[in-house]
């Protein structure tokens, strides 16, 4: 019987997807496939818009990564101004950056995952949520919500907006830190760190337990492709590009955004709208790479706070050196939060930030840029062409989610021939390849830039194409 598995509403990813199946004559899965279903149309819609707008325009791709895009969009705009940036008003954007990567991973750990580790994968999907963790762990769950909401005053403080904020623009940012939000976030940082060490540890003792996740979740050699520092350090806002393999040798360094063209290859596939990135010098798709949490800590040598890097050294320890599982994402946050918080610290007590010079002007003097930054998800490139009015006339997004494209397919492929067989669906599997998607914390409206509104689907297909078996859960 012809039936779809259907999973409405979408549960605890950002977006709309769907997901098919592919079986062999004995039943067994052969190949799965992660369509992303929402219509990508931002790049087109840019063109003819002024150059100043874009970082305004761009942050309203998604209400989850605003800042994200409107840093990125940002640097663009210093390059085609050929301006450089005040010190005050890089260190105020790399502070709220830090915000954006707190709260985001915050949601993520504590909203999005912790169900799944608390509840358990197969418990009832009607509460295993963030109101079933509010019942099960108050506490926990009240910590987890004011740690995000830290990152997100830390946004709020700086461009008067937690989201779609136009306070960096190109050339700087409009307005310094005040000393009552310096203030503010200077109390507040002594119980965002406690909650930081309740969920690490929360999550380190339970690690023992989730070996078949950490097996199963992702689990295969690629590269890692991140920005780092000048000596190799952990980098969100800065530096250069560099990428590694599951060895943790360089594969190349000292890599310049200008030049992204020479070595990142979009591909795409005429059953998603999301394209696929891959490293091009090994080809498509051979040169599958990821990016995020996870990437950034194996291609850093360390952290440079001292908190972060004692821990960075034991996650290693703990993921055998290079971590090439997938589910290890979620430790990898953790890890980044401490940093992060750490760098917040450091810049709220640099007298630069009070600085009222925090904004250089120029005229349009270049008429092409590639900007980068990091954002929580991973790598994220925007790349303009405008005329000598600074009209835009292309626009080209490279989204963190779309560059871990080829690795969340073969996640979803590996945690299908792992859990399916005979024909047999179950509600735990559908969570599974939820969590298994989960692991990377995608951005769908960001990758796809979609408007409405569509629920994951998820087809069971045998040899001949027919959808063979369904579930689906109300």
């Amino acid at each position: 019987m012809s039936k779809t598995i259907v999973i409405d509403p979408v549960t605890r990813i950002e977006g709309h997807a769907k997901i098919s199946i592919f079986l062999d004559d004995q039943g067994e899965v052969e190949n799965a496939r992660f369509h992303v279903v929402e219509y990508r149309g931002f790049e087109k819609f840019c063109e003819g818009r002024p150059m100043w707008e874009m970082a305004g325009i761009t942050a309203r791709i998604c209400g989850i990564c605003p800042v994200s895009h409107l840093l990125c969009a940002a640097k663009t705009g210093d390059k085609i101004l050929a301006v450089q940036v005040p010190i005050a008003g890089e260190k105020l954007r790399r502070l709220m950056n830090l915000g954006q990567i707190t709260q985001s991973h915050a949601l993520s750990f504590f909203h999005l995952s912790s169900p799944d580790f608390l509840l358990g994968w197969d418990s009832d999907p009607a509460t295993r949520n963030v109101f079933g963790l509010i019942a099960a762990d108050p506490d926990l769950a009240r910590a987890g919500i004011r740690l995000r909401q830290f990152g997100q005053t830390i946004i709020e403080l700086l461009g008067a907006k937690k989201i779609h904020s136009a306070w960096s623009v190109p050339g700087g940012v409009r307005s310094p830190l005040s000393e009552e939000g310096r203030q503010w976030i200077r109390d507040r940082l002594p119980e965002s760190k406690e909650t930081l060490y309740l969920a690490l540890n929360l999550f380190k003792n339970l690690l023992d337990t989730f070996q078949t996740e950490v097996e199963q979740f992702g689990k295969f050699p690629s590269l890692f492709m991140g920005l780092v520092g000048r000596n190799g350090e952990w980098e969100h806002y800065g530096g250069h590009l560099r990428f590694t393999d599951s060895d943790g040798n360089i594969v190349a360094d000292n890599l310049s955004e200008d030049n992204y063209r020479d070595f990142i290859g979009e591909s795409v596939e005429k059953w998603s709208y999301l394209k696929f990135p891959y490293y091009k010098p090994y080809g498509y798709p051979e040169g599958i790479y990821r990016v995020g949490p996870l990437a950034r800590l194996n291609i850093c040598t360390h952290f440079g706070t001292p908190e972060a890097d004692r821990e960075l050294l034991e996650y290693r320890q703990r993921v055998g050196g290079v971590a090439t599982s997938s589910f290890y994402y979620h430790y990898a946050r953790l890890v980044e939060i401490l940093g992060a918080l750490e760098g917040i610290e450091n810049l709220i007590n640099d007298p630069d930030i009070s600085s009222s010079r925090c904004r250089a002007k120029a005229d349009i003097n270049c008429l092409e840029a590639v900007g980068v930054s990091e954002a929580p998800r991973g790598t994220l490139f925007h790349h303009y062409k405008v005329d000598e009015n600074g009209i835009i006339q292309k626009v080209n997004l490279i989204i963190a989610t779309g560059n871990n494209n080829l690795a969340m397919n073969q996640t979803v492929t590996q945690i299908a021939k792992h859990y399916i067989h005979n024909n047999e669906v179950t509600e735990g599997f559908l969570n599974r390849v939820e969590a298994g998607i989960r692991c990377y914390d995608p951005c769908l409206s960001c990758s796809t830039h979609a408007i409405g509104q569509m629920p994951l689907m998820v087809e069971l297909l045998n040899s001949r194409g027919e959808v063979i078996n369904s579930l689906r859960r109300d």
